[in-house]
């Protein structure tokens, strides 16, 4: 950092700790401290470690100067209010789906995954090259926060069910975790359609609250439990042909970075993104052969 970028991020870290305590990022000697939230249980598979990863990617690539602080899902905030923690100032940073916001703009669900929809390498074509982040960025902008893709776990699997579907009839009133406008399209064959944290479903099903759930794969699937309640597994899905996890940034303060930390967090998310489904395809057809 130079010496006119150390100055202005020391005055501006001194005047944040006059008007509050409570100030955020941490700014100490130069060095900026960011809070990332995710939707994920720490150390989960595939998801919960590429985000702890991505957090020492990141730190370690600044050598320091930007440290990124892990906080899973329910240790800051509930998992499903991770981008609204962005959003507000409580964190600087999150982990999640964009789907999961689809209640905010129904537009978010492309930038995760779609019925019938691109496979990881096409959605990053159309991110990186053809238009797709500055897409993302317009509908990000109006919540004051920016988008980056940070891994994909290939195509998701159907769920689980409890009972085997063999007509639309089945379909009917059944009580069904889905996300995204996947839900969307099984709401339209009869089901009830809801969305809850990967964390929360196992409870769920074994309550009775849910009849299905459908979450990622057989690699999260095996670790969350689905197979002790259901019997029934349907795969590969309709809905989710890939399937983008996300960082979200609030952007003013990721514009306030110095131009080299700011591509750090951008290249890191980048590398992230090219690493996940590799886990993802190594670790699906394991966990599913243990499953049958």
């Amino acid at each position: 950092m130079d010496r006119r970028s150390f100055l202005r991020a020391s005055t501006v870290g001194g005047a944040a700790a006059a008007a509050s305590s409570l100030a955020a990022p941490a700014i100490a000697q130069g060095r900026i401290t960011w809070r990332m939230v995710t939707t994920w249980p720490r150390n989960f598979p595939g998801l919960g470690v590429g985000a702890q990863r991505l957090a020492d990617r990141i730190t370690a690539a600044s050598d320091g100067a930007l440290t990124v602080e892990v906080y899973s899902a329910g240790e800051l905030v509930p998992p499903l209010q991770s981008l609204d923690a962005v959003i507000d100032g409580t964190a600087e940073m999150s982990h999640g789906a964009a789907y999961y916001w689809q209640n905010k703009s129904v537009a978010l669900s492309f930038f995760t995954g779609v019925p019938f929809g691109m496979t990881s390498r096409e959605l990053a074509a159309w991110v990186r090259y053809l238009g797709g982040q500055e897409l993302w960025d317009e509908v990000y902008d109006q919540f004051g926060v920016q988008g980056f893709l940070s891994g994909d776990t290939g195509t998701q699997a159907g769920g689980w069910f409890r009972n085997e579907l063999t007509s639309l009839a089945d379909i009917q009133g059944l009580r069904f975790r889905t996300p995204g406008l996947g839900g969307r399209v099984w709401q339209l064959m009869g089901a009830s359609v809801t969305n809850m944290a990967g964390g929360e479903i196992f409870q769920a099903l074994q309550s009775g609250a849910l009849d299905a759930a459908e979450f990622v794969g057989p690699y999260n699937d095996l670790a969350l439990g689905f197979y002790q309640v259901c019997q029934h597994y349907y795969t590969s899905s309709f809905n989710e042909p890939g399937l983008a996890t996300e960082i979200v940034v609030d952007k003013a303060k990721f514009q306030a970075l110095p131009s080299n930390l700011q591509a750090i967090v951008r290249d890191c998310a980048q590398a992230e993104y090219d690493q996940v489904p590799s886990d993802f395809y190594a670790n699906d057809p394991r966990a599913l052969r243990t499953l049958v």
